[in-house]
Parts: C-alpha cells; sequence; structure tokens
C-alpha cells in the first residue's frame, strides 16, 4: 500500500488513504501521483522565486531586465520558457493518462458476474434491498447496513427517491451520484473483512451531514448465515412485556411507516425494522443502537435530527419500555 506511512492513522475510519478494494487502491495510486507532481512543482516554483528575490535584492543598483536590451538574457529566458511549457505540457499528459487509466481500472469489476445489491437514498437514510437470484421470495430489506463477502465482486444498483444524493464510501471506491428517477451502477469489491463508513456526499438538505452507512465485509459463510437470518420474519416474543410492546407498535403511529414481517405491519415510508436489534445503528449512523437512544429517537426523533420525518411519538413510560422489549427482540 502506497500510503503505508498514513494509512494506520487511519484503521477502519472514512478515508481514501486507507484502501481495502481494488478500485480504492487504484485511486490512491493516482491521488499520490498527482500530489506527488503537484507538491515538487509547488516546492520548485517558490524555490526559484525566492532566489530571484534573494539574488536581486543583494545586486546594488539593480536594473529591472526589462529596461534593459541583452540579446543573451533574452535567448537564455526564452530556452528556460520552453523548457518549463515543455515539462508542464508532459507533466499534464502524465496526470492525464493516469487518471484515465484509473478511471478504466475502477470499471473493469463492472465486467464480472456479481452480486447484485439494490441501494436508494432518502432524506436522510438508505434503503437496501438484497434481490439475489431476481427471487421475490429470497429478498432481503434493510436499512444503513450493507453486507457483503470479502472478496466477491458485487454490483450497488442505486437511485434516489427524493433529491439528489451520492453513495461514496471512500475506503472502497469513489463517488456515484444518485438522481431521482435515474439508474446508477457501483462495482466494489472488498477483500479484508471489516466495517467501512459511507456517506453521502452530494448536499442533500438539513440532516445532510447525518446521512452514513457501513458496508460490512464478512466471510462467505458468515454472510451467508446473516443473509439466511435476514430472511426469516420477526420471531414471536416470547415475555408478556415484549407482546405488549408488539401491540403498542401495532396500535400506534409505527405500523403507518414501518414494515416488521411476522405481523400486520407493511408500510414502506421509513426502514424495515424486521431485524431492527441486528444492526450496530439507527438513524443513518446518527445514533449507535442502544436502547436509550432507540427510546430517545421513538420519543422525539425531531430533537436528535431536525426535519428528519419521523415524528414525535408520546406515550406512557411504560408503554415505551414495552415497546422496546419487543424491538430488541427483532435479530
Amino acid at each position: 500500500m502506497i500510503f503505508s506511512f498514513i494509512s494506520p492513522m487511519f484503521p477502519g475510519h472514512q478515508t481514501p488513504l486507507s484502501p481495502v478494494g481494488p478500485q480504492a487502491r487504484h485511486i490512491e495510486h493516482n491521488l499520490l501521483l498527482i500530489f506527488s507532481i503537484t507538491s515538487i512543482v509547488y516546492v520548485i516554483v517558490i524555490a526559484v522565486l525566492a532566489y530571484g528575490v534573494v539574488r536581486n535584492h543583494a545586486r546594488e543598483g539593480f536594473v529591472p531586465h526589462t529596461l534593459v536590451e541583452d540579446p543573451e538574457i533574452e535567448r537564455k529566458a526564452t530556452w528556460i520558457v520552453g523548457a518549463a511549457l515543455g515539462l508542464t505540457i508532459i507533466l499534464l499528459l502524465v496526470m492525464m493518462v493516469s487518471s484515465f487509466y484509473t478511471s478504466h481500472s475502477t470499471a473493469v469489476l463492472a465486467q464480472a458476474q456479481a452480486i447484485k445489491i439494490d441501494v436508494y437514498g432518502h432524506q436522510w437514510w438508505w434503503e437496501v434491498e438484497y434481490p439475489i437470484n431476481e427471487q421475490p421470495y429470497r429478498m432481503v430489506r434493510t436499512a444503513n447496513e450493507i453486507h457483503v463477502p470479502v472478496g466477491a465482486v458485487v454490483t450497488i444498483h442505486a437511485t434516489s427517491r427524493d433529491v439528489i444524493h451520492s453513495f461514496w464510501a471512500p475506503n472502497i471506491h469513489g463517488k456515484k451520484d444518485l438522481l431521482p428517477g435515474y439508474e446508477n451502477d457501483l462495482t466494489i469489491q472488498v477483500d479484508q473483512p471489516g466495517t467501512w463508513r459511507g456517506q453521502c456526499a452530494e448536499f442533500c438538505g438539513l440532516q445532510h451531514a447525518h446521512m452514513a452507512f457501513d458496508i460490512v465485509a464478512q466471510s462467505r459463510e458468515d454472510f451467508d448465515r446473516w443473509y439466511e437470518q435476514q430472511l426469516s420474519p420477526a420471531p414471536e416474543p416470547a415475555s408478556s412485556q415484549a407482546i405488549h410492546g408488539r401491540e403498542v407498535f401495532l396500535t400506534h403511529a409505527c405500523v403507518m411507516c414501518h414494515t416488521i414481517r411476522g405481523t400486520t405491519a407493511g408500510a414502506t415510508v421509513g426502514p424495515d425494522l424486521t431485524h431492527l436489534a441486528s444492526r450496530s445503528m439507527i438513524a443513518a449512523g446518527t445514533l449507535k443502537n442502544t436502547r436509550g437512544n432507540l427510546a430517545g429517537w421513538i420519543s422525539n426523533a425531531q430533537s436528535i435530527k431536525p426535519g428528519v420525518r419521523m415524528p414525535p411519538n408520546p406515550m406512557p413510560s411504560s408503554d415505551l419500555n414495552d415497546l422496546l422489549a419487543y424491538l430488541e427482540t427483532l435479530r
């Protein structure tokens, strides 16, 4: 890895300096090349400028060259300017060729047979669908977490449900815009297990900064186990508290926006909650998925993420506690 001296500073963080896939590595190499060339040119220009200033100030009785006609000086200046111009053209061509090569290399994986995952951008969360083998009964829907097998080629088939968003996981690939009414494909591959943060990279409204997602790379065995677990409907609650919590969910506003498979809740305005408790975060990366955070989010999401479509849900504390007990069973 070219940025080996920097990458350890960003373990698991959202940064192009710690690539975990072939496309991100190509982008990192191109970044290093362009950064190195421009840095060297900058240093040379500043050094020449400083030398000229010091040299001219050191000369007594200095007369600017523009007032003195000296053919020899003019000839040298012409050669220097010409050489600098030629070198500039060569360096620009090198950066252009490198950029073209990087663009081609990041698209090569699209030619391979890939796992297809549909991603839909919403204000301000990510809907994720797994139409594996195009079999409706094996469709998995989740939110803000994209699970992929390590080393597998995955095609992210993406669009927006409202305004322009941009899908960006810099450790894995470059950005891809999501436009309402248009569909874009982004082919990725993650070569090591771990969780890699992504972010909407196109300003999309008040909570744009709080529209994150995770790409979770797992071994093929772990991915298959996760997928099979996600196919199952919500389990039947065992405790009286969880049973009452399900009743609270089905008789309050929750049922108007969310789906829990295995119940009568089937709305699609908000995220599918069938396996809510298995997720590491809620509110598109705004909060960790803990009981306290979930309670605050249910009670008054607007105080946490103003402008979000989730309305306040005032209810007695006993009902809220039972609802939380039920949601904690959704694994």
